[in-house]
């Protein structure tokens, strides 16, 4: 046999220990050491059969997740943000204009069903996103859960935020921290007063021991955000002249991930972005291309280490502007 055609082809006796390598190396886990010793070579031996059994087609190695998820765009997206966790849940095609297609929420409950620990603390803080979340949750260890924000309307409170709490609570068997306020106040004062009742400050004492939390993210337009829904017309246009972009949590971003109208804060019921900051974990949950550019602004912000969004929203943000900072750097863009 020619030495061009021997590059070619592997005689039985290759193919058989090659294959009986592999068997030992991909399915029953031994080290390429343990390989070496059982048949009398040297483990670079056993490293070059192996590389040679992958060229050779003899190995296939088939990367499968649920058709859901799209893998690749889910590693792209963790690289490019700097993000802990980043998921990509296919869009429907009859939904891309859908803000938070309720599987987010589904694709998020199993994602804290492996983030949370028994001991966690975890915060839930008010948007469609983290309510269907809730009422997907099947697992949880043992936590505490305490709600970070007011409601939108303190009439569907049992049907909201209040409920995803009890909801999460139960699952894991935990404490529940509720708060039976809305999210915006009238004013500094009321909101000021309500912060001291019993029931919600005892959950406000809890915010600086949260380990991990659920948000959402909404662009500045009707129906995509809580705070701008709630705003009378002249405050939204003060805001929107400030460059508001995006909303989480009560708290207003501008396109480059700056803090602006902080203001508004006074007002609210809601944890502060210095202690949303301070969360080891903080899961965001939104999608749709109606929110895309609301996502990469709060990325950008630094607060937020992992993300659940859709494939429409992650093609966007894949080419938004200039790489921005990592997020787990979690620097202030604002300074200190």
């Amino acid at each position: 046999m020619s030495a061009g055609r021997s590059a070619m082809r592997m005689g039985p006796a290759e193919l058989v220990q090659a294959a009986a390598m592999a068997r030992r190396f991909y399915l029953e886990g031994k080290s390429k050491i343990q390989i070496a010793e059982e048949f009398g070579v040297s483990r670079f031996k056993v490293a070059r059969v192996l590389e040679t059994a992958l060229e050779r087609d003899l190995v296939r190695i088939e990367i499968r997740v649920p058709a859901e998820l799209d893998a690749e765009r889910s590693d792209a997206l963790r690289a490019r943000y700097g993000l802990r966790h980043a998921v990509v849940v296919e869009s429907p095609a009859e939904a891309e204009e859908t803000p938070d297609p309720e599987n987010l929420g589904e694709v998020a409950a199993d994602l804290l069903g492996e983030l949370v620990d028994e001991g966690d603390v975890l915060g839930l803080a008010w948007g469609r996103s983290t309510i269907h979340m809730a009422a997907a949750l099947d697992r949880l260890p043992p936590c505490t859960v305490v709600q970070l924000t007011g409601v939108y309307d303190a009439g569907t409170a049992e049907r909201g935020s209040v409920e995803a709490v009890r909801r999460a609570a139960q699952v894991s068997g935990g404490d529940a921290h509720p708060i039976y306020a809305p999210m915006l106040l009238p004013d500094a004062a009321t909101a000021s007063a309500l912060r001291s009742q019993t029931g919600i400050s005892r959950a406000f004492e809890y915010f600086d021991k949260v380990t991990v939390a659920c948000v959402s993210i909404g662009s500045w337009e009707p129906g995509i955000s809580t705070v701008h829904d709630m705003l009378t017309d002249e405050e939204r246009a003060h805001y929107s002249s400030l460059g508001v972009a995006a909303e989480m949590s009560a708290h207003l971003f501008d396109s480059d991930g700056r803090r602006v109208g902080r203001d508004l804060g006074e007002r609210c019921i809601t944890v502060k972005a210095d202690q949303l900051r301070r969360i080891p974990e903080v899961v965001a949950i939104a999608g749709g291309q109606r929110k895309a550019a609301a996502i990469d602004a709060v990325l950008r912000s630094g607060l937020v280490t992992s993300l659940v969004t859709d494939t429409s929203a992650a093609d966007y943000l894949m080419a938004a502007g200039p790489t921005p900072k990592p997020a787990l750097n979690r620097a202030d863009p604002d300074g200190p």
